[in-house]
């Protein structure tokens, strides 16, 4: 049985799928502040990244004061 990639305790992306944590991981996204340097759109195009995960991921960066880059 492959091993699970678990969100370790306190986790900022914790409430999100393992693809879509592996989606961000493989960008070096583990910080809000890493995840605004990059647009919704590029977010999107992660392969693993789902839409369901942008609600949680604007939430996470509104909570810092924070938003997605402008454009594309």
């Amino acid at each position: 049985m492959p091993a699970r990639h678990n969100a370790a305790p306190g986790d900022l992306f914790a409430s999100l799928s393992a693809p879509a944590r592996r989606a961000l991981e493989s960008k070096g996204i583990r910080t809000v502040q890493q995840l605004s340097r990059f647009s919704e759109a590029e977010v999107l195009a992660l392969h693993g990244m789902g839409k369901s995960s942008m609600p949680k991921l604007q939430r996470a960066l509104e909570e810092k004061g924070l938003s997605f880059k402008e454009g594309k």
